[in-house]
């Protein structure tokens, strides 16, 4: 992977838009952070951003290159505190695909919609400029399983209408945002 010019001082802004893979409609939201922030730093910033509670594993997929959590038994998965986002994705359109939870398998993909350079002074986000819809809950199932869940919640005369509201806490919106 090619390095940016970019120094750590550097005061450029990412505004990024994330997409929930298989949505629909889409569950996405548009964040603007500091572009060279790691891509470590940028995990610990979708999970709150999407609503995830960060307890799974997750992966950033870069063209060919994987980056994560370091573990001796993933030798092909790249040290995502080693990686800066403006050297992961160097230009305005670039995309790459974050995965959260390996066994739901929730595929985000995460579009540069915009780089700005800032004034040194301003400390950049990271900020949720805007999104749509809550996040599905953990351990659903992925999306095929949030699908079912949606059904279900959605039919008072379905069998596990019951067990479902009462799992999810009975007053989540899957509209709100």
């Amino acid at each position: 992977m090619a390095r940016n010019k970019l120094t750590p001082s550097d005061t450029i802004a990412y505004q990024l838009k994330i997409t929930l893979f298989g949505s629909e409609p889409p569950i996405w939201r548009r964040v603007l952070v500091a572009g060279n922030i790691s891509l470590a730093k940028l995990h610990a910033i979708l999970q709150p951003t999407m609503g995830w509670t960060n307890s799974h594993l997750h992966l950033f997929k870069v063209g060919q290159d994987q980056f994560g959590e370091p573990d001796p038994e993933w030798s092909d998965v790249g040290d995502h505190h080693r990686v800066r986002l403006c050297d992961a994705a160097p230009k305005a359109g670039d995309k790459f695909i974050y995965i959260y939870d390996m066994g739901d398998d929730w595929q985000h993909k995460i579009e540069i919609e915009e780089i700005t350079q800032t004034d040194s002074s301003n400390k950049i986000g990271p900020v949720c400029l805007a999104g749509a819809r809550a996040c599905p809950p953990e351990d659903c199932g992925g999306i095929g399983g949030y699908a079912e869940l949606l059904e279900t919640l959605a039919d008072p005369e379905h069998e596990g209408h019951k067990d479902m509201v009462e799992w999810i806490g009975g007053d989540w919106d899957p509209e709100e945002f």
